[in-house]
């Protein structure tokens, strides 16, 4: 019997609390809040006791507290837990980009990734950084992301913003504009298309996603006219993609694709570079937008917002992004559990790549 069918199954939720002169505090406090978000998962904050009662006061709520435990192991399923990583007092400026809260943000995620390496904790949800705050001898990344694949080995990976029925992955991300063209290779545009099918099968259960390849240049080049990466790296890719199963096409012009019905038709969609596709997803899901890595052996997801320096300590930060990075992540690992269970009982699988009740 698979373990998803056990009345007292919970996801064991790891929470990396972010900067904390930002919002991150705000909006965990504000979720965990509504504890019908226990019937699906247990959470584990790893941060700061001290700081989480900071913002409490700041933020006048008095009917909410956490857990208190020394390791996640003692976590209590039916309560918010947080793990003390750091039992001395925190100088707290809100708003503000300090050292500490670098060293802080640094060291909640190195604790809370050990222990989903562990299996001690079975998702990872990471609160928003400051990325100049948290560079140091311990962290040369440019994000989350960068970070998880180097501390997961993972070669091939790929950033996933989610929305309801929206998927945008990028092929370049954190990276300066004018380097997108040189870095645009057919190795490394078939290897996101490999990683963005291979999750829309076994983290969305979707059996046969279909996958919008977006153009580099205006108008996707125009016949060459306006740039010829089009022709001469991503359509002889996308062919490639197709010889090897992937239903990719394209390449779509980026500007009237997200405009136009095509939206509709694709499970997936491959941007180029980083602002092609996080503008438009933005402008669609900002409030509830999630920031998933795909291709990693474990589950991470993140709002897709940032610390909101401007607005902390001010009541006024939405949860809604936190909290459905939280759904996104339970529900992947479920998927995940299924897509395991399905592929060590084929015989159950319809022809439809439906499994069998």
């Amino acid at each position: 019997m698979s373990k998803l069918n056990d009345k007292d199954f919970r996801v064991k939720l790891g929470v990396s609390h972010g900067d904390i002169n930002g919002i991150s505090y705000e909006i965990i406090i504000k979720t965990f809040m509504d504890t019908r978000i226990l019937e699906m998962c247990t959470p584990i904050v790893y941060g700061s006791s001290k700081v989480a009662s900071y913002h409490r006061k700041i933020l006048n709520i008095n009917d909410f507290s956490f857990n208190q435990v020394r390791v996640a192991e003692q976590a209590n399923p039916k309560r918010p837990n947080i793990v003390n990583i750091n039992n001395d007092e925190i100088k707290i400026d809100l708003g503000m980009s300090t050292d500490i809260a670098g060293e802080m943000a640094v060291l909640s995620l190195d604790m809370a990734t050990e222990d989903l390496k562990k299996g001690i904790i079975d998702v990872l949800v990471t609160a928003p950084i400051n990325k100049f705050n948290i560079q140091s001898s311990k962290f040369s990344f440019p994000g989350h992301t960068e970070y998880l694949a180097t501390r997961f080995n993972a070669k091939d990976y790929l950033m996933l913003m989610i929305s309801d029925d929206i998927r945008i992955g990028v092929v370049t991300g954190h990276v300066p504009l004018k380097d997108v063209s040189s870095l645009l290779t057919p190795e490394l545009i078939l290897s996101k298309l490999r990683v963005m099918n291979k999750s829309l099968i076994q983290d969305f259960a979707i059996p046969k996603p279909r996958i919008a390849v977006l153009g580099l240049n205006p108008h996707a080049g125009d016949g060459g006219v306006l740039g010829n990466e089009e022709q001469n790296i991503i359509e002889p890719t996308v062919r490639k993609a197709m010889d090897e199963n992937i239903l990719a096409f394209g390449p779509y012009p980026a500007d009237g694709f997200f405009g136009s019905e095509n939206l509709n038709k694709f499970d997936g969609i491959l941007a180029m570079y980083h602002d092609q596709g996080m503008v438009p997803f933005k402008l669609m899901s900002f409030k509830e937008g999630v920031n998933y890595t795909a291709g990693l052996p474990y589950v991470r997801t993140s709002p897709a917002h940032g610390t909101a320096y401007d607005i902390t300590g001010k009541d006024i930060a939405s949860c809604d992004s936190f909290r459905h990075a939280i759904y996104l992540a339970c529900d992947i690992y479920k998927n995940r559990i299924m897509h395991e269970e399905m592929l060590a009982n084929p015989l159950k699988i319809s022809s439809k790549g439906e499994r069998d009740i």
